[in-house]
């Protein structure tokens, strides 16, 4: 990836307006940031979300708070907690996430 055109900025993420997006159960609230074709989130999942989709898109992703339980369609099962992340990409392998507990995440796409 080459980050180009972009000047230094700050972003305050409690500024930015939240979307809902419902999972099959629970919902992912959505704090977004496009510089460009980057896409740049913060995300919280509410106790007891599931995705509603198998991913097939790529990301970057770190927990920040909660637990996150990223499902792989090959049934592979993967456990982040705060300070842990992952990184897939597009088109590689479909992944979904769940959480009991709730989840915080960074998420660059």
């Amino acid at each position: 990836m080459e980050i180009s055109n972009l000047p230094f900025g700050t972003t305050d993420w409690s500024s930015i307006a939240q979307t809902e997006h419902s999972g099959d159960r629970g919902k992912a609230l959505w704090r977004t940031q496009q510089f460009g074709p980057i896409r740049v989130r913060m995300v919280t999942y509410t106790p007891g979300y599931l995705a509603d989709h198998w991913c097939k898109k790529g990301h970057i992703l770190l927990c920040l708070e909660g637990e996150l339980v990223t499902e792989l369609e090959d049934g592979r099962v993967f456990t982040l907690k705060p300070g842990m992340s992952y990184q897939v990409a597009d088109n590689a392998e479909a992944h979904r996430s769940s959480t009991d507990p709730g989840a915080t995440l960074f998420v660059v796409d």
